[in-house]
């Protein structure tokens, strides 16, 4: 019995890992590239492209926190993970027979709502393992980026001798696959009263002061993080660069965030989770205000190597901080919050702002905003620190 428990924890430790590549292969495939196959293939005008691309952001906003309220009243996250796994390799299939306008907004609709589930859930279940089991998150989590940064090289490179509709069936194969494997992620039993989820647990969150400062905090660094995926490439093009430059430059940024997720259990453990986030934000706000100033292209890909510390340790220690902050009975709620502010809200509002802003002027302001942004992040972390500080004290007088 005990040998096969030991086996069984062994197993686990390589799914998740796996669980990980997969699910962020899938991202990588299809999210670089899809813009330019609206442009493209689909021969959709740049305001039609635009309308569709902020939906994802919209929707994540929306339906996130139904997911987590669904996870946490069910208490069934492998079981729903495993739906919306499925759900969103239908969808991306079904891009690839899409023809208008419509049908594409329909599906991105669609694909976006049940995609918005599987990382907080997956999320949720791998710290539960952590926490069970031993181990470190980072080492877990960077699998993503190691998927990301291979599908953004491996399928941008088969779309353009194969067909750019492979896009599509990488996307949900890798999906597919991910969801075949939920079926050996663990199934804990929950540690606290198994009595359903209330409004008053919803509202219990938003009344915590730590919790809040967090989600805005979230919100400030995070937006401009994701909305640059979108303008990118844009400043890569206007300083010069091709295509195959700014695939290439995605691939040194996501390749970057892997030893440095590795590392972030430990440099947790050493500097606290208040401190990691602050130096990871200035790092950010450094990178954003650099490209405000019309760099060289060369210093531009030099930079990609910097979002490893930036973005490599920001995204595992605001998840776990997200966590520590709230009951353990309303995590994945709290998970699915942080998500939909920080990858939905904050993503959704960087990205249209910062378009309007590069129609008013140039990439530059883009970049100059992104930076004010990222600054605004830094002294609401510190303020939560400082509370963090101020209520340690008060606990230790008491």
């Amino acid at each position: 019995m005990e040998a096969a428990l030991k086996r069984e924890a062994a197993a686990r430790k390589t799914v998740f890992p796996l669980f990980y590549f997969l699910i962020f292969f899938a991202i990588g495939a299809l999210s670089p590239l899809l813009s330019v196959y609206l442009q493209e293939e689909a021969r959709l005008s740049g305001t039609a492209i635009g309308w569709i691309m902020s939906l994802t952001p919209i929707v994540t906003m929306a339906a996130q926190p139904l997911w987590g309220m669904v996870t946490d009243y069910t208490r069934k996250p492998v079981g729903i993970l495993m739906i919306t796994l499925v759900l969103t390799a239908l969808f991306g299939l079904m891009y690839s027979f899409a023809g208008s306008y419509e049908a594409f907004v329909a599906l991105t609709v669609l694909l976006s709502a049940a995609q918005s589930a599987v990382v907080p859930i997956s999320d949720s279940l791998a710290l539960r393992h952590v926490h069970e089991q031993g181990g470190n998150y980072g080492s877990i989590r960077l699998w993503g980026s190691i998927g990301f940064a291979v599908a953004v090289f491996v399928v941008g490179w088969l779309s353009e001798r194969i067909a750019f509709a492979v896009i599509f069936y990488a996307f949900s194969l890798a999906m597919l696959a991910a969801a075949a494997l939920t079926a050996r992620l663990p199934r804990y039993r929950t540690a606290v009263s198994t009595g359903r989820l209330t409004w008053r647990d919803i509202g219990g969150l938003l009344s915590l002061r730590p919790f809040r400062l967090l989600l805005t905090a979230a919100f400030l660094l995070f937006g401009p993080i994701l909305a640059n995926n979108s303008y990118f490439g844009l400043l890569i093009h206007e300083l010069g660069g091709t295509l195959t430059g700014v695939g290439f430059a995605f691939l040194l940024a996501a390749g970057s965030e892997v030893p440095f997720m590795k590392a972030t259990d430990r440099l947790i453990r050493r500097f606290g989770m208040a401190r990691l986030l602050i130096l990871a934000a200035l790092i950010s706000a450094v990178r954003w205000l650099s490209y405000a100033a019309d760099p060289p292209l060369w210093f531009v890909y030099m930079t990609t190597i910097v979002q490893g510390c930036s973005v490599g340790l920001s995204i595992p220690t605001a998840l776990q901080y997200a966590r520590r902050l709230v009951p353990e009975r309303v995590q994945v709620t709290a998970v699915s919050l942080y998500s939909a502010v920080s990858n939905g809200l904050g993503a959704w509002f960087c990205t249209l702002l910062g378009g309007y802003l590069l129609e008013r002027w140039h990439i530059g302001t883009v970049y100059l905003f992104f930076g004010a942004c990222t600054l605004a992040g830094v002294f609401v972390l510190l303020w939560l620190a400082k509370l963090e500080r101020d209520d340690q004290s008060a606990g230790e007088r008491g």
